[in-house]
Order: C-alpha cells, then sequence, then structure tokens
C-alpha cells in the first residue's frame, strides 16, 4: 500500500478525539497504513517494575493513527492539503493540490519561490476588493443617516403640526 505521508512531514489531524491537532510524522508504517505523530494520540502505559531497583510508573506516550485521519499541511502556504503527483527534473514528486509547491525536501526549494509569487498575488486583489466594499458600505450607511435624519424631522414636523390643530380646535370648543 502507498502512501502520501512520509516521515519528517507536518499534518494535521482531520478525524479522531485528535481533530484539528498538528504535528510532525515521526514513524511511518505502510504495511499498516498507520502514522506515529508526535503529540498526538497520546496513551498512558503502566510499566511494571522488572527488575529490583527499578520503579514502577506511567508512561505517556505516542500511539500509531490511520494514515487516513491525516493531512498533510504544505509549507508554503500552511494549509492542509491533498498530496498530487508531478514529474519534475524526471522525478516523481509530491505537490500541493492547492498552490501546487512541492512537498518534497529536495524540490521545495526551486517551487516555492513559484508559489509564493501565486499566493501572494491572490491577497492583493482581495484585500482592493474588501477595500472598495467597504467604502461601498460607509456611503450606504451615510445616504441611510441622511434619509432618517430627513424623516425623523418630518415626522417632527407632523407631529408639531397635528398638536396646534389639537389646541385650535380645542379653543375653539370653550369659546362656543
Amino acid at each position: 500500500m502507498s502512501m502520501t505521508v512520509k516521515k519528517g512531514d507536518n499534518v494535521v489531524v482531520i478525524a479522531g478525539k485528535d481533530k484539528g491537532k498538528t504535528g510532525k510524522v515521526t514513524e511511518v508504517s505502510p504495511k499498516d497504513g498507520k502514522v506515529l505523530v508526535d503529540g498526538v494520540n497520546i496513551v498512558t502505559k503502566h510499566q511494571k517494575a522488572r527488575k529490583q531497583g527499578d520503579k514502577s510508573q506511567i508512561v505517556k506516550k505516542n500511539a500509531p493513527i490511520e494514515a487516513s485521519n491525516v493531512m498533510v499541511v504544505c509549507p508554503v502556504c500552511g494549509k492542509a492539503t491533498r498530496v498530487a503527483h508531478r514529474e519534475i527534473d524526471g522525478k516523481k514528486v509530491r505537490a500541493c493540490k492547492k498552490c501546487s509547491a512541492s512537498l518534497d525536501k529536495e524540490f521545495v526549494k526551486a517551487t516555492k519561490k513559484e508559489a509564493k509569487k501565486n499566493v501572494s498575488a491572490e491577497p492583493k486583489k482581495s484585500t482592493e476588493a474588501k477595500k472598495s466594499t467597504e467604502t461601498k458600505k460607509t456611503v450606504e450607511a451615510k445616504k441611510t443617516a441622511e434619509v432618517k435624519k430627513t424623516v425623523s424631522a418630518e415626522a417632527k414636523k407632523t407631529a408639531s403640526t397635528q398638536k396646534s390643530k389639537k389646541t385650535t380646535s380645542e379653543k375653539s370648543e370653550k369659546a362656543e
């Protein structure tokens, strides 16, 4: 069984009791389809003293986790990603599906610069779009505030005219 996760990769757990935790892969077992990740799936083992002078103790250690429950974190874009396979310089290389940067250490430097250019170009566009939407929102907010002021001014005028009509009608009734 081939695995897309290798020793030394940074991974994030996507399922199980440790969901969301990240760590470095310390050991890979392709036959079992399991990986050992630092700080993930910690179990306690009770260790009995075997020789005179040894102490019995409770030891915490990492246990293997299914390889299907982890995703590789791309070193360039920093996101959890599926693994694609590409050919670079005649060799089959693992690559990020999101930014197409190489996940193998030998080819990371070559593709890192290209991927950063692609990733850094996207946020600039989004920040410009955010600014334009923010300015639109502020203009709309100002317009609604002006409309509210005019409506409240008109409401005050109508209320004062109604009061004056009531007082004149009351005066005419008292006079009769």
